[in-house]
């Protein structure tokens, strides 16, 4: 049996990119129990993938490296610097953005949730990109019989 953290990291910004969506859509409708509901469960799912990736990242203590080649390269770059960049900027927005929802400070809420969203959806959209291109379109050809780039069999700590 093989465990992926990769793609367990890939779903959770997947599902926090959809819990999101349907908070915005809850919040358009005027429904802001759902609105509350939605958004809160993305932040507790953004969390663990929090968690998971670091953890993840403690233990395999190496670079995945790209290995498209081409002109996917400064694609692939590009989507990784703008991602990373947004993703440590992101933290503080949507800690703001929630702290000034719970003290019902809601037109200050409102002000910044319209930036926090787009980029923490953005944020999601291309971690889920990023996974696949790295881990799934073009896994190097050396890893493709077996384990790759962090999954592990089950077993591994009995070696």
């Amino acid at each position: 049996m093989v465990f992926s953290q990769p793609a367990l990291n890939a779903v959770l910004n997947g599902l926090s990119g959809v819990l999101l969506a349907c908070g915005y859509v809850a919040i358009r409708r005027r429904k802001i129990q759902v609105h509350r509901w939605f958004m809160v469960s993305a932040f507790l799912v953004s969390c663990a993938f929090l968690v998971s990736y670091l953890i993840y990242h403690f233990r395999v203590k190496h670079v995945i490296l790209f290995s498209g080649q081409g002109w996917i390269r400064p694609v692939y770059f590009a989507l990784l610097l703008s991602h990373t960049i947004l993703a440590v900027v992101i933290v503080p927005l949507i800690l703001i953005t929630l702290r000034r929802a719970w003290l019902e400070k809601f037109d200050k809420h409102r002000i910044i949730a319209r930036w926090t969203l787009p980029l923490w959806f953005y944020v999601c959209v291309t971690g889920v990109i990023v996974y696949f291109m790295v881990y799934q379109i073009y896994t190097p050809k050396e890893a493709r019989g077996g384990a790759v780039h962090g999954e592990m069999a089950i077993a591994d700590d009995t070696r």
